[in-house]
C-alpha cells in the first residue's frame, strides 16, 4: 500500500503521514471530478476560466513561503530553489490565463471547393487524471493543471507519497481561486487504485511525469483501454562542448545544467560530451568545480542508495571517480566520472543526483553519435562558437529539445517533451493546451 510521509531528507526524521484514500474516496474524487466537468467545464466561457487559473497564480505568489517550505521539508529543495520554482509555476499559471482564448480560438479552414464552411473548434474532452512526481512539486503540476483547467477539462491529481504537504496546500490554493468542487481533485491514491481509475470510463486521459518505469505501467493499461496518454520520463541529456571562445564560462554553464536541483532534473545535463582538443581543459576546470559545489541532501536515502550503486558499478567497470566527500544518509558527494566504458550500465542509466559523466570526442561526428547512444531523448545542449555548426548539430540530436550556448533557458511559452524512452506528448507553450483537446470539424454545407 502506498504511504503518503513526510520524511525530511536533511534529518531522516519522518514529520508526518496522511492515510491513503479509501476505494470510496478515490471514486468520489472521480464523480466529483465529473460532475465539475459536466456542469462547468462544458459551460463555462474561456474567459471565465482564465480569470480562475490567473487567481491560481496570483495565489502562488501570496503563499510562495509556505509552499516553498513544504518543498524544503518533503525533498530536500533548498529554498533559493523552492522560491523559484514557486515563481516560475505561478507564471505558467499566469501565462495561460493571458493566452487561453487565443490558443482556443475556433480556426477556420479554407475549402477547396469553396461550399459552405469549416471550422475546426477545441472542446474539453473531460477528466483528465494526473501522477506527479516528487522533484518539482510545484512546477510540474502547473504544467499540467494550468492548460487543462483553462481548456474546461477537470483534473484529478495524485502526487509523490513523499509530497503530501504540497499537494494539500495546491489543492486549497485551487479551491480558494474559486473553481466548483471537483475541477480540480486531489487524490492521496494507491498504485494500485491508480491503474483502476485509468480504466474508469469517465478518465478521458493520462498525463504522467516519472521513472521509465511508471510511464510504461502506465501507457499499457491506458493503451488497453484506449485512452490518451502524455508521458515526460527520464532523460540522460548530452551536453556537447565542441567550441568556445570562454571556455570558463561554458564551464559554469555546464555547473548549472549538471546541478539544478541537486542533479535531480529530468532535462539536467548528464553526459558531457567534449571534442577531444577542449577535453583535457574543460575535465580539469570542471571538476575543481563540481567539487567545490556544496550541495543539500537528495530527496530520499533510496534516492541515495540507487545513484551510490550506479556509481559504484561505473566504478567496477573502469570509471575514474572524482569526489569532494563520503556519502552520509542522503547527502550525496558530487563527483565527475571520466573513463565510463561504453559497455557499463551506467553508460545507458540516468544518474539522478550530483554526479556528472565526462566523455572525449574525436570529432563532430563522434560528439553526435555518443550524444544519441542513449535509450532516452528528453533534452539537449550544444556549446560552440560556430554558428553553421550548432545549426547542423542541432539538427542531428534525437532529442525533444535542444538548447544551443544557452542552460535555464526554458519557458512558459516553450514546448517541454521528449523522444524516445522519455515519453511522448509536449507540455507548456500552445502544445501544452492542445494535447487533451477534441479539435473536432464543424463542416457546414451550403
Amino acid at each position: 500500500m502506498t504511504q503518503y510521509a513526510v520524511t525530511d531528507p536533511h534529518t531522516g526524521e519522518r514529520i508526518s503521514d496522511v492515510p491513503t484514500d479509501t476505494d470510496e474516496q478515490v471514486l468520489a474524487a472521480v464523480e466529483a471530478a465529473q460532475d465539475a466537468f459536466t456542469s462547468w467545464g462544458r459551460t463555462s466561457s474561456v474567459a471565465d476560466r482564465a480569470k480562475l487559473v490567473r487567481r491560481v497564480s496570483e495565489l502562488h505568489t501570496e503563499r510562495r513561503e509556505e509552499l516553498a517550505s513544504a518543498m524544503n521539508r518533503e525533498m530536500g529543495k533548498a529554498m533559493d530553489d523552492a522560491l523559484g520554482e514557486v515563481d516560475f509555476s505561478a507564471d505558467i499559471y499566469g501565462y495561460y490565463a493571458d493566452h487561453a482564448e487565443e490558443f482556443l480560438a475556433d480556426e477556420p479552414i479554407e475549402l477547396l471547393d469553396g461550399d459552405g464552411t469549416a471550422v475546426v473548434r477545441k472542446r474539453p474532452l473531460g477528466v483528465i487524471l494526473g501522477i506527479m512526481p516528487w522533484n518539482y512539486p510545484a512546477y510540474q503540476v502547473a504544467r499540467f493543471a494550468g492548460p487543462n483547467l483553462a481548456a474546461g477539462n477537470s483534473v484529478v491529481l495524485k502526487h509523490a507519497p513523499q509530497c503530501p504537504d504540497s499537494a494539500r496546500i495546491l489543492q486549497e490554493i485551487f479551491d480558494a481561486a474559486g473553481f466548483p468542487k471537483g475541477a480540480y481533485v486531489n487524490v492521496y491514491a494507491s498504485n494500485e487504485q491508480i491503474e483502476e481509475l485509468i480504466g474508469d470510463p469517465r478518465i478521458q486521459g493520462v498525463s504522467l511525469t516519472g521513472s521509465e518505469r511508471a510511464g510504461s505501467a502506465v501507457a499499457a493499461t491506458a493503451g488497453r483501454h484506449l485512452k490518451k496518454v502524455v508521458l515526460e520520463l527520464g532523460g540522460s541529456d548530452p551536453f556537447v562542448v565542441l567550441g568556445s571562445d570562454d571556455l570558463d564560462a561554458t564551464v559554469d554553464a555546464a555547473i548549472s545544467a549538471r546541478m539544478e536541483n541537486t542533479g535531480q532534473a529530468c532535462n539536467a545535463g548528464k553526459r558531457f560530451i567534449v571534442a577531444d582538443s577542449l577535453h583535457d581543459d574543460f575535465v580539469a576546470k570542471f571538476t575543481e568545480k563540481m567539487l567545490g559545489q556544496e550541495t543539500g541532501p537528495l530527496s530520499s536515502q533510496l534516492a541515495a542508495d540507487r545513484l551510490e550503486e550506479q556509481v559504484k558499478g561505473a566504478v567496477a567497470g573502469g570509471a575514474h571517480l572524482e569526489t569532494n566527500g563520503e556519502r552520509n544518509g542522503a547527502f550525496y558527494p558530487s563527483g565527475v566520472l571520466t573513463g565510463v566504458a561504453e559497455d557499463s550500465a551506467a553508460f545507458h542509466q540516468e544518474l539522478f543526483g550530483p554526479v556528472a559523466m565526462v566523455f572525449r570526442a574525436k570529432d563532430e561526428a563522434d560528439a553526435v553519435r555518443l550524444a544519441n547512444d542513449t535509450p532516452y531523448g528528453l533534452g539537449s545542449y550544444v556549446y560552440t562558437n560556430d554558428p553553421e555548426q550548432a545549426a547542423r548539430v542541432a539538427d542531428q540530436i534525437d532529442a525533444g529539445m535542444v538548447f544551443v550556448n544557452g542552460v535555464g533557458a526554458e519557458g512558459v511559452e516553450l514546448p517541454f517533451g521528449g523522444v524516445k524512452r522519455s515519453g511522448f506528448g509536449r507540455e507548456l507553450g500552445r502544445f501544452g493546451i492542445e494535447e487533451f483537446v477534441n479539435k473536432k470539424l464543424i463542416r457546414t454545407v451550403t
